[in-house]
């Protein structure tokens, strides 16, 4: 019996191709870990008042693969677990607790953070995490890979 050398390179190909598209269509589960975010601002969306954060490196959250996050609110070093089941959660853990001045929003970012309801990926490359019923949304853009 003689064999098409054609016809055993397209059965080939048929069963390959889908396992090669397989692999490179794989995304990571979850997109939000690793990165260092820095806060931009945040809406309250029933008034639509927007407050600027002014220095963003200094108002940050790292998310980590086990649940955890550490990050800054200023002066201080912030850290706690996180949850993405039935929404997004934030438990505020060990701070720092220094003084960073009047003008700071240190109170502010960790009283937010400890309100965080729903969360993720804004589609745009940022971050954004809402309090219950989207009352305020923070936006946060991406600082690189956390080292």
């Amino acid at each position: 019996m003689k064999i098409n050398r054609k016809a055993v390179l397209l059965v080939a190909l048929i069963f390959l191709l889908p396992l090669s598209s397989c692999a490179s269509n794989a995304t990571p589960s979850n997109t939000i870990t690793g990165i260092v975010w820095q806060w931009q601002s945040v809406t309250n969306q029933s008034t639509g008042e927007k407050i600027t954060v002014a220095d963003p490196k200094s108002y940050t959250i790292t998310f980590n693969d086990d649940g955890t996050f550490n990050g800054k609110a200023d002066c201080n070093n912030i850290s706690g677990t996180y949850s993405q089941e039935s929404g997004f959660s934030i438990k505020l853990g060990a701070s720092t607790m220094a003084y960073c001045g009047e003008q700071s929003l240190d109170t502010q970012y960790l009283q937010l953070l400890g309100s965080i309801v729903a969360g993720g990926p804004d589609g745009a490359g940022g971050f954004a995490l809402e309090t219950a019923g989207g009352a305020e949304r923070m936006e946060f853009t991406n600082g690189g890979a956390a080292k």
